[in-house]
């Protein structure tokens, strides 16, 4: 059974997570984000009454 042989595959998954880490991650986590969050401050509003016209 050849797919039990590690030996070809093996410096490919290897080569692939380097790639992946030293490379692709970098660059994806060096990402700008053009609107950065704002501490806002939320103001609580009381709730006017609805206008029931029979009361």
């Amino acid at each position: 059974m050849p797919q039990l042989n590690p030996s070809p595959w093996f410096l490919i998954m290897l080569s692939s997570w380097l790639i992946l880490l030293l490379i692709v991650q970098p660059k994806s986590s060096s990402t700008y984000l053009p609107n950065p969050p704002l501490n806002k401050t939320h103001s609580t509003k009381t709730p006017t009454p609805w206008p029931w016209p029979w009361t």
